[in-house]
């Protein structure tokens, strides 16, 4: 069973992490979306069978504090990279899923200590694309939601009203954290496109075809930024490709990964 434990890189901004997987493993950092932990919980099980993985709760998620300094996803970033440099840590496999995504390629390029190994972004914001915008989330409703963010939209929409009491403030709590962190400008950093070409740690990038908050097309251009980038898309699936596909995604990114037989040592300094 992971172990959960709390973290401080700074003395007010306490990190809930839960650790799994060999201790021999290559690390790796889990960076969830803005559905919170659970969204990675079977991408991070999988991934500690082999690599020595990180998952950690974004302040401001689940009840997790925020301290009122941490405004924007340039500030989870460098926490995270902070994080793995006091560990000692590096070639990290950062993967990220949608926000989580954004926070690993603002991870990359602000990386000058080389402690980022690889990355792999699932159906990632973050980047401005003229041609593809993100759909404004905060203007869905419910339903709406669900039809642009599941290729099956039926099996996954919960009904607001059938939700009790405790689960529907978490999630009102994490879309209130959304909108302080990416709200404006809404789901991007500007300058983060045209940045992402200094980044030479391999990137890959997988997507859901059916997505419609960040397109296909939207994700080819990002992986296009990348100084070594590629794009892998997911049949049968939306923004969350490791939900609904999820063997499709763990045999890409083990192929990536160099393969579940093939870990490799965790490198410390």
């Amino acid at each position: 069973m992971p172990a959960e434990q709390i973290c401080h890189v700074y003395d007010d901004l306490p990190l809930r992490i839960s650790e799994d997987g060999p201790a021999s493993g290559r690390p790796v950092l889990v960076l969830h979306g803005g559905g919170g932990p659970a969204t990675v919980a079977g991408l991070a099980g999988h991934l500690a069978r082999t690599g020595r993985t990180l998952t950690p709760v974004h302040p401001g998620w689940d009840g997790n504090p925020r301290p009122g300094w941490c405004t924007g996803v340039d500030d989870l970033a460098l926490a995270y990279l902070h994080l793995l440099h006091d560990r000692g840590l590096t070639d990290v496999l950062v993967v990220g899923s949608s926000l989580g995504g954004w926070i690993a390629a603002e991870m990359a390029v602000r990386d000058l200590a080389g402690v980022v190994g690889g990355l792999v972004l699932i159906n990632a914001v973050g980047v401005y694309v003229e041609s593809e915008p993100v759909t404004d989330i905060f203007a869905l409703d419910p339903r709406a939601a669900a039809e642009h963010s599941w290729h099956e939209p039926d099996r996954y929409y919960t009904d607001p009203g059938d939700l009790h009491a405790e689960e529907l403030a978490r999630r009102q709590g994490n879309m209130a954290t959304i909108r302080i962190l990416a709200g404006e400008p809404y789901m991007h950093d500007p300058k983060l496109l045209r940045r992402l070409a200094r980044v030479r740690q391999p990137a890959l990038l997988v997507w859901g075809e059916s997505d419609r908050i960040v397109t296909p097309a939207y994700g080819a251009a990002y992986a296009a930024a990348f100084g070594d980038g590629r794009l892998e898309t997911v049949p049968k699936a939306g923004h969350l490709p490791h939900i609904e596909q999820p063997e499709a995604v763990f045999g890409l990114i083990d192929a990536y990964a160099g393969g579940p037989s093939s870990a490799r040592p965790n490198n410390r300094a």
